[in-house]
């Protein structure tokens, strides 16, 4: 996040896209209802009509995929009616005459035909962004999982960036992470590409420092990306896998290409709290510590570097993820002697000068800091770019809408987006064995509007099957008018109707690598007295 999740409610206008806040982050949807409370627009694009859409000024149900479509159109708005920041534009952007010509194109007339959003929505959805700032515009995987992901991220910055909304409290670019230390797992270097603080493996002043540091000359050459290391290991380019925290057998898309590529491996290790799907199938299982029974730090949406302190010893014969893998790479060859998460975090610190810098146990407390903090008397960081951009100008992006991998057709005629419910996180290793959250949802689903369910003879709770090209699954139908005719949601938590069955591994984005879990072409049938029955297909 550019900004701080406090400062949402102060916003003037916050505009949340491709996001479920409610279902999926509920502390950040609180922030969004104090704003509401204290005045705020509140405007609300997603395929699915979600519960934050009820109580939104404007809200609109945006065909799947068509996200750069909707974005240029409102920006199209914006400026024809002069409500862009020009002074912003011309002191602190690049490249605007690029994206002015491009987002021309997009009338209301061709961005209603792209993506089913009324001419009168769209013009009130540039109007409420534009005129009440500060405007924070807040997303979620709904933006990031498509072939075009990188196109819809940078849309956004576009549009934030032409009302001059980046660079001020209440404003922003504001992704909201899927997991509580995904940030701070990328600021770590948990990518294939950089170090810790996104430092650049292929900098020789980088791989110089860090080879001093660790005693060791280090390969300057990227890694792989987990799409890249599934074709790896069906090439047999990479024979081994160690997964930690992580559970790709339900996570990944197309689960038969899955499962195929991890036969091809020679040997499987997985670290993990619970046997999950993936450990299952694993040579070798680590039992690894809740966050409970350590100690060490997190990084969360909003950049906030919090100490999380050991409230009980570990169970039974599990370790802290660091003990594991300082003790693997010990026998491996390597030996790593650190005494406590406090001296590999001062260690980190060290090396990641320009954000971690200036951070320290005792100086985190309570209430932790935001990077960047390069020094121990900086206060960190409420949000960035407030004076100018981490590389001088912002740049703008003339991006064109570009369909998904995937439409429907004939064959396939619904479209699919998989996503998450409120009362399971992720893949379900956790919520699933706890008795509070299980009794919530206890089984898969498909939600299916109405007028389909109708149409095909559903009802509530008959068991349907989905095929895609990439085989099939069943689930019970749910019967609702949160989907728009001719689309389906599943969840993802559940191994019993794993959706990934149904999901693409061929179709990603091609920069980030990161699947198009969100839009799929599928057919529905319902089974009938345990067989399927082929007088009700479509």
């Amino acid at each position: 996040m550019t900004n701080s999740i406090a400062e949402i409610q102060d916003s003037g206008c916050i505009f949340v896209i491709g996001s479920n806040t409610t279902a999926c982050h509920p502390i950040i949807a609180g922030r969004i209802f104090r704003a509401k409370e204290k005045g705020a627009r509140l405007i609300v694009a997603d395929p699915r009509n979600i519960q934050l859409s009820r109580f939104a000024d404007v809200a609109v149900t945006h065909r799947l995929g068509s996200d750069v479509a909707l974005l240029n159109g409102m920006m199209h708005i914006i400026i024809k009616n002069s409500w862009h920041a020009k002074d912003y534009i011309k002191e602190r952007t690049q490249d605007f005459e690029k994206l002015e010509r491009v987002v021309a194109t997009y009338t209301p007339e061709k961005v209603r035909a792209i993506t089913g959003v009324d001419t009168e929505d769209l013009e009130q959805m540039a109007e409420l962004y534009a005129t009440y700032p500060p405007a924070s515009l807040l997303y979620a995987m709904g933006i990031t999982q498509h072939t075009t992901g990188v196109d819809n991220v940078k849309s956004c910055c576009n549009l934030a960036m032409l009302t001059g909304n980046v660079g001020i409290a209440g404003a922003g670019v504001n992704p909201l992470r899927g997991q509580n230390n995904v940030q701070g797992a990328c600021d770590m270097g948990g990518l294939p590409d950089v170090l810790t603080g996104y430092q650049k493996v292929t900098d020789p002043k980088v791989m110089e420092k860090f080879s001093g540091a660790w005693g060791r000359p280090l390969p300057a050459r990227s890694g792989l990306t987990i799409t890249d290391m599934v074709s790896a290991m069906i090439e047999g380019k990479l024979k081994g896998l160690f997964v930690i925290g992580e559970n790709p057998k339900l996570s990944e898309p197309d689960w038969n290409h899955l499962n195929y590529a991890l036969k091809e491996l020679d040997f499987l290790v997985v670290q993990e709290l619970f046997l999950s799907e993936t450990a299952q199938v694993a040579d070798v299982v680590f039992s690894a510590a809740s966050s409970a029974e350590k100690d060490g730090t997190f990084t969360n949406s909003e950049r906030r570097c919090m100490r999380i302190q050991k409230a009980i010893e570990p169970i039974g014969d599990t370790l802290p993820d660091w003990e594991i893998i300082c003790r693997l790479s010990t026998a491996m060859g390597y030996e790593m002697k650190y005494e406590s998460p406090g001296e590999i975090f001062d260690e980190m610190t060290s090396l990641t000068q320009k954000s971690y810098g200036g951070m320290t146990y005792d100086r985190l407390g309570i209430d932790g800091l935001q990077w960047p903090c390069p020094d121990t008397t900086h206060p960190g960081t409420p949000y960035l770019h407030k004076d100018s951009f981490a590389l001088g100008l912002g740049k703008f992006h003339a991006i064109e809408y570009q369909d998904p991998a995937e439409m429907p057709d004939e064959e396939y005629p619904f479209f699919l987006t998989t996503g998450r419910m409120f009362a399971h996180f992720h893949t379900g290793t956790m919520t699933r064995i706890s008795p509070h959250l299980d009794v919530e949802q206890r089984t898969g689903y498909v939600e299916i509007n109405s007028k389909d369910a109708e149409e095909l003879e559903i009802k509530e709770g008959n068991i349907l099957i989905l095929s895609s090209r990439r085989g099939e699954m069943e689930a019970p139908a749910r019967v609702t008018d949160e989907v728009p005719p001719g689309n389906l949601f599943l969840p993802i938590h559940f191994g019993e109707n794993p959706s990934n069955v149904l999901t693409s591994a061929e179709a990603f984005d091609p920069l980030a690598k990161i699947p198009e879990f969100k839009v799929s072409a599928v057919k529905v049938k319902k089974l009938v007295e345990g067989r399927p029955d082929v007088d009700v297909v479509c």
